[in-house]
């Protein structure tokens, strides 16, 4: 089994910014998989926001956040962060990340929930104006 664990949500004004991590652990060789972060709002389908290949050397952004948000990846510690910046009130949601299914994906080419197989439970964050 592999577990991930998402913090650093919280209530940020309209402008400002967060740090998301997720750590995993368990059963997982952790530098050989792309990892992507997910978010999902009240009423709304769960959307693609990011994702970083195994090496970090790769990233792949949802439009509505690019240039906004960046997704960088520690191996060391078995972790990855969302950074979230000028944030606006359409990024509320709760927010996940996620392992891909197979080892060394593109992420470009791993932008649907269907190809992760371990979610962490997710993290709030309100965005207010």
């Amino acid at each position: 089994q592999v577990q991930l664990v998402e913090s650093g949500g919280g209530l940020v004004q309209a402008g400002g910014s967060l740090t998301l991590s997720c750590a995993a652990s368990g059963r997982t060789i952790f530098s050989t998989y792309t990892m992507g972060w997910f978010r999902q709002a009240p009423g709304k389908e769960r959307e693609f926001v990011a994702a970083i290949s195994w090496s970090g050397g790769s990233t792949y952004y949802a439009d509505s956040v690019k240039g906004r948000f960046t997704i960088s990846r520690d191996n060391a510690k078995n972790t990855i962060y969302l950074r979230l910046n000028s944030l606006e009130q359409e990024d509320t949601a709760v927010y996940y990340c996620a392992r891909t299914r197979f080892p060394q994906a593109q992420p470009s080419l791993s932008g649907t929930s269907r190809q992760y197989d371990y979610w962490g439970q997710g993290t709030q964050v309100t965005v207010s104006s």
